[in-house]
């Protein structure tokens, strides 16, 4: 079992593409979620997964995460996922001596960038030198989680 700490960061400007790699396509949808834990199925590229994430903590929570033949991840995705489906573009970008991983999303969460760090342990001290594109910690936002997006999508957040 793994486990996943992470904290996640909106993201200010566009600097942080200096020094990202170029992006790798995801598409993710949501089996499943309840309070307990969530089932998400994704496409990454040419590669499916079945993931499985325990209750959060807001900062740790525990990870399976299996790999599944692309046509079967599709297949779930257009038939047995709920809500709207996410779609984003992740650039792995490696700045002051940290990885980040950024989410470019489009689709209906078009207009919404994070920046994600991986974490060792909960008890890691977090880097306090950022860099100037990371903005607000909303790593206890459950709105920018992406099975949130997934319900209410980032596009109609300031729809009245």
């Amino acid at each position: 079992m793994g486990i996943e700490i992470e904290k996640k960061f909106l993201v200010v400007g566009n600097a942080w593409k200096t020094n990202a790699d170029p992006p790798l396509l995801i598409k993710q949808g949501y089996i499943s979620k309840r309070p307990e834990g969530i089932v998400r199925v994704r496409v990454c590229g040419e590669h499916g997964f079945l993931t499985i994430k325990g209750t959060s903590d807001f900062v740790a929570r525990p990870e399976f995460e299996y790999e599944i033949p692309l046509e079967e991840a599709l297949y779930m995705l257009r038939n047995l996922c709920d809500g709207c489906n996410i779609e984003k573009k992740r650039f792995d970008v490696y700045e002051r001596g940290v990885f980040w991983e950024v989410d470019e999303f489009i689709g209906m969460n078009e207009g919404l960038t994070l920046a994600e760090v991986e974490l060792g342990s909960k008890n890691k001290a977090f880097p306090v030198d950022l860099p100037d594109w990371i903005g607000e910690d909303v790593s206890n936002d459950r709105r920018y989680f992406n099975s949130s997006l997934s319900d209410s999508p980032f596009k109609m957040w300031n729809i009245t």
